[in-house]
């Protein structure tokens, strides 16, 4: 199954992510990262679709779409 990951540690708080994201289930945290940035988050997990919109328009690489199924590990062979 695949998951999401946010990095709060990388995110400068510029809301493409919300801005993007079909399911509108990711928000900004009141909180504040190191930087002193509110970052990103989902609000509703169980509602993600996992389409990686978020992940590609994010400018700083802190959102990663990880799929760990078996049928996405290429490293397995048949023979």
């Amino acid at each position: 199954m695949p998951q999401i990951r946010f990095f709060a540690e990388r995110c400068k708080g510029c809301g493409l992510c919300v801005l993007v994201c079909p399911q509108r289930i990711i928000a900004m945290s009141e909180e504040l990262n190191e930087l002193g940035n509110p970052f990103a988050g989902l609000t509703e997990p169980a509602r993600c679709t996992y389409c990686a919109t978020c992940g590609r328009m994010c400018p700083d690489l802190a959102i990663e779409i990880e799929d760990d199924s078996p049928s996405a590990d290429n490293s397995t062979s048949s023979e």
